[in-house]
């Protein structure tokens, strides 16, 4: 016995010593040479991982079905299945909200030219209607403190990248300036105690009000999610596993079961998503409101899917990465599916020019259902598609973030 725990010691021992991503050796394993010496190759020993940037939520990669498990009423057969696999990423766990983009207008307004900054206004006319008394919206949605955390909607394709160019930008610098204010204050206390080792780090990992990739402290880009990414966050199907990749069931909503209520829980009976009930029907009767909302509403109004994620079925459809085929479930690749230009199925076979068809370059696919939309819309599976710089009030976004390094 005292043989074996002895071994199991020395194996354990030798376990300890092999580097990870997050735990290095003193010395390279390759080289033989120690790290971060005066003049050397230097490696931040602080790395613990990627941080999770504001607002997201870690969605752990694997297989699924992707593709459409409803019947096809649309008869547009663009969307069937097949099995692919994504990557682990990061997705915001609720849609851009007004005061978010109103932070972002703010910005651009102090530091871009008036030219952009106008470009990226919301169209707050989606909401005009000749027919419809809808002039509170079109005057008041976008700025009025009341609606500041409804989702932004007259967004388009090109705008929401905009943003989130912008975002990216503005998370990682205020990332740097915390982490050389944190350097400094540090800087005092660690001198007395260890030297002046521990600046050198500081050093390396601030570079004025930029940081440096090998820090470690910078995030990637925020970006929209693909399509796969989109619908496998949508369908969450990580609550119905069981034992060792076995599934309970397949999902046609972001929720158990073919209904649009909740079927167990305090809230049973309760409607889990905004959306258009029927012909003329968005909100149901006064003191017995169906689902609480006649237009949009706050983005953290229904409970969230598994991934912990709200509302990706209606309240307003979102925009995703991926230009339009109504054949890409041919072509895609099975890991990390996404369609980002016209290879293999080129623009002048739709011939849009010409009026035979409404597909080009510029159309986008969008997902979810929306406020204005019925139950069948709120199916992941389900897709729809518009011209990128089309914008309309069913449409908004979230933005989403690769996982770099470990899948878990």
């Amino acid at each position: 016995m005292a043989i074996l725990l002895a071994g199991l010691a020395l194996v354990s021992s030798c376990k300890s010593k092999k580097s990870s991503s997050v735990k290095m050796s003193k010395n390279s394993t390759a080289t033989g040479i120690a790290y971060n010496k005066k003049g050397g190759f230097q490696v931040d020993k602080s790395f613990k991982g990627q941080p999770t940037g504001p607002n997201l939520v870690f969605i752990e990669g694997g297989r699924f079905t992707m593709g459409a498990l409803e019947e096809d009423v649309m008869n547009s057969r663009d969307n069937l299945e097949r099995t692919v696999s994504v990557q682990s990423f990061y997705m915001d766990e609720a849609e851009i909200g007004n005061v978010h983009y109103l932070e972002y207008l703010n910005a651009i307004q102090k530091d871009s030219s008036q030219e952009f900054y106008e470009s990226a206004l919301p169209d707050t006319l989606v909401w005009k209607n000749e027919l419809a008394f809808n002039d509170s919206y079109v005057e008041q949605y976008l700025r009025y403190p009341g609606f500041r955390m409804y989702p932004v909607v007259g967004v388009s394709w090109t705008q929401a990248s905009d943003y989130c160019n912008w975002r990216t930008a503005a998370v990682n610098n205020d990332i740097a300036m915390k982490s050389q204010k944190g350097s400094k204050k540090g800087a005092k206390t660690t001198k007395a105690k260890r030297g002046a080792e521990s600046n050198k780090v500081a050093s390396v990992s601030t570079a004025g009000q930029r940081l440096q990739i090998e820090s470690g402290k910078v995030l990637p880009a925020y970006r929209l999610p693909t399509e796969a990414e989109w619908e496998y966050a949508a369908k969450a199907m990580i609550g119905t596993q069981y034992e060792d990749e076995n599934q309970t069931n397949q999902r046609i909503y972001p929720w158990d079961g073919p209904n649009m209520r909740a079927s167990r829980g305090k809230k049973k009976g309760t409607m889990l998503a905004n959306f258009k009930r029927g012909r003329g029907d968005y909100a149901g009767i006064a003191g017995k409101s169906n689902d609480g909302a006649i237009i949009t509403t706050e983005t953290y109004t229904y409970p969230p899917n598994d991934f912990g994620l709200y509302q990706m079925a209606g309240n307003v459809n979102e925009w995703v990465y991926d230009l339009y085929r109504p054949l890409s479930y041919e072509d895609f690749n099975d890991l990390n599916p996404i369609r980002r230009s016209d290879y293999l199925d080129k623009e002048k076979s739709y011939d849009k020019k010409n009026n035979n068809s409404l597909v080009d370059n510029k159309s986008r696919v969008y997902k979810g259902g929306s406020w204005a939309d019925v139950a069948y819309w709120l199916a992941p599976g389900t897709r729809r598609f518009i011209d990128q710089d089309s914008a309309t009030s069913t449409i908004g976004f979230r933005c989403a973030m690769i996982r770099a390094g470990t899948n878990k």
